[in-house]
């Protein structure tokens, strides 16, 4: 088997796991959960990680810039204006132009504003961004967005850090099937099961930060979630046996004693 590279504009990834840098207890913690993940790309919530102040610890001494990449996203925004300014922000300190975009509805059920998103969207194209946008598992929101540049879609699983998994894949499978860009399922993720249903409908990839940072043993689950993604993607890969109303005998029916 080729190497099975996940491509985001003109970035190859060689794991399809994308993780989070948040809610971990110290950077050290966070380090070892991604290098036990296997991930190429780490998020970044660009409001709330210290990048500036050399007095406090800073992400970059624990993840090198040059061996994993970051993507600055828009954690905490709520309105366009927050989540444009927080994404020029970052691109002007670190040259950042792969960006995720989130903006969100509220703070009780952490459910993106698509309003906004859209409208934040069509900004950061036309202005250079290449952006990967977290969306409900809407199809025709996702084909908007899609048809306004975005380089990857993402739709959440589940509320943000709630756990649990896959609410809805009969939107998703719509989603994976029209769309041109990767998918990559983005929120929701609670365990490695979960993470392997999403590749094996055919999802790019997945991203996980809270089932990994708040696991009794994050270390493990990061190294669980990367072999999950593998299984998942392998086994989509392999093309699935047609589901039968009927049993139907493993052993042949000639020849029997």
């Amino acid at each position: 088997m080729k190497k099975d590279f996940l491509k985001i504009d003109n970035i190859k990834l060689n794991s399809r796991l994308i993780v989070g840098t948040g809610k971990y207890k110290n950077f050290k913690q966070t380090a070892e959960a991604v290098r036990a993940s296997g991930a190429s790309m780490v998020t970044v919530a660009v409001r709330r990680v210290n990048i500036l102040d050399k007095k406090k610890p800073v992400l970059m001494d624990y993840l090198n810039p040059k061996k994993i990449i970051y993507l600055p996203n828009t954690a905490g925004c709520y309105t366009s204006e927050d989540a444009l300014r927080t994404l020029r922000l970052a691109r002007e300190m670190g040259g950042w132009k792969l960006v995720k975009l989130e903006v969100l509805g509220d703070k009780k059920t952490l459910y993106p504003n698509m309003i906004e998103t859209l409208r934040s969207t069509k900004i950061l194209v036309k202005e250079g961004f290449k952006v990967m946008v977290y969306c409900s598992d809407d199809p025709i929101i996702s084909k908007k967005l899609e048809d306004l540049g975005a380089s990857a879609i993402m739709p959440l699983a589940s509320p943000i850090g709630s756990g649990r998994g896959i609410r809805n894949k009969l939107n998703l499978s719509i989603i994976i099937n029209s769309s041109k860009v990767p998918v990559i399922v983005d929120a929701g993720i609670g365990t490695a099961s979960d993470a392997s249903i999403a590749m094996e409908l055919g999802c790019d990839g997945v991203l996980i930060n809270t089932a990994i940072a708040k696991a009794k043993n994050p270390i493990l689950m990061a190294e669980s979630m990367k072999y999950a993604v593998i299984a998942g993607r392998k086994s989509f890969l392999s093309g699935r046996i047609k589901p039968q109303k009927y049993g139907s005998a493993s052993s042949p029916s000639k020849g029997l004693i």
